[in-house]
């Protein structure tokens, strides 16, 4: 065999190393029966926080539609989330790999991050077709016109405001499909998923499971709820035979030992974030404010109790198993950190109206 015989557009091709099938199987590429050819090299440039991250993976499942022989590659700074049977190379945001992106050739290459340095790097990228967000005359540009209305919205809160794309509608617009309810992807540790799911379900004794996510980040402070509406929202949902459970972050670690032990309701602890997904997949039905929890559990297919303040609700697919809870007078503080009244409009919103919106959910 000599170099010309080497089948280079294989997926199971490893640079500088032998492939898979030449390990485990002691052939080569004319005699190997595992050849998949690599057809259409995509390159996804997803930086973005987690739930950002999690929520652009629909995007996957329409493009191996469209393109049956195609080769994922994703950059990111939250790899974890990433489903790694779903996408060929996950590489981590840093010089090494933005170097090896900047030398490779890619059939289709999309950004959907607006920072500027992502946008410089789709424009040095080798690419046939370009997607998202580009660097051009010093400034964000779209790549194709199917990015000016995302990126419009963006710069406009009034635009923004009356926008009723959700923003998989917005992406898929921007990658040239129509969305489809195409799914989430996520990367569940189902071995951790079951061991959790029967720890819950013997504290439970096999009622309705239902995750309280206590927290949203401390970058969108108007979005707290206070501790004693959780704490009503709990015994509450005790009195109507569900087993409410306590669910956040380091940030929230405290507060939900806290709140755990005046109601008597069960907080697993805080662990890491493959354990924290596992630990959702064991819930029935999800309360939460729009946060990365909110994307997890679109991802794990939970029906959910979404709570939203300052954001446009058109944004948010919950794909028919949620219901959005908002407060009885629309919020002025539109992507806003701080109170313009000096009382966040999270205060007016009930924990009968959670309730309510979980009895409605338990009948679907």
């Amino acid at each position: 065999m000599n170099l010309t015989e080497v089948n280079f557009n294989c997926k199971h091709f490893k640079s500088g190393i032998p492939c898979a099938p030449n390990k485990s199987e002691n052939v080569t590429c004319f005699n190997c029966n595992s050849f998949q050819p690599i057809e259409t090299r995509i390159l996804i440039i997803k930086l973005g926080a987690l739930g950002d991250v999690i929520r652009t993976t629909p995007l996957i499942e329409r493009f191996k539609k469209e393109y049956p022989n195609c080769h994922f590659t994703w950059l990111t700074l939250s790899p974890a989330v990433l489903p790694k049977s779903e996408i060929d190379i996950i590489y981590k945001w840093d010089f090494t790999n933005i170097y090896i992106v900047q030398n490779t050739h890619y059939d289709i290459a999309i950004n959907l991050d607006k920072e500027n340095e992502a946008c410089m790097l789709l424009s040095n990228v080798s690419a046939a077709t370009k997607y998202g967000y580009i660097w051009s005359d010093n400034h964000i540009s779209p790549a194709t016109a199917n990015a000016e209305h995302k990126l419009m919205t963006g710069f406009f809160d009034n635009l923004s405001k009356i926008n009723t794309k959700s923003y998989l509608e917005e992406i898929f617009e921007i990658c040239h499909f129509d969305f489809q309810k195409e799914d989430y992807l996520i990367n569940l540790n189902e071995t951790l998923a079951s061991k959790w799911k029967e720890t819950i379900n013997l504290k439970s004794n096999r009622k309705k499971i239902i995750g309280l996510n206590t927290g949203c980040g401390p970058r969108w402070n108007t979005r707290l709820w206070p501790d004693e509406s959780w704490e009503q929202l709990a015994n509450e949902l005790k009195s109507k035979g569900y087993f409410p459970i306590f669910l956040g972050g380091e940030l929230e670690h405290e507060k939900n030992v806290r709140m755990s032990k005046n109601t008597h309701c069960y907080y697993p602890g805080h662990y890491s974030l493959e354990e924290f997904m596992a630990i959702t997949n064991a819930c029935d039905i999800i309360i939460t404010q729009v946060s990365m929890m909110m994307h997890i559990a679109t991802a794990l297919k939970k029906k959910m109790v979404l709570c939203n303040t300052i954001f446009n609700k058109h944004e948010f697919e919950l794909y028919g198993r949620g219901m959005i809870v908002e407060p009885p007078k629309p919020c002025e503080c539109y992507f806003g950190n701080t109170c313009k009244k000096g009382k966040s409009c999270m205060n007016d919103i009930l924990p009968s109206d959670f309730v309510n919106a979980v009895l409605k959910l338990d009948t679907i």
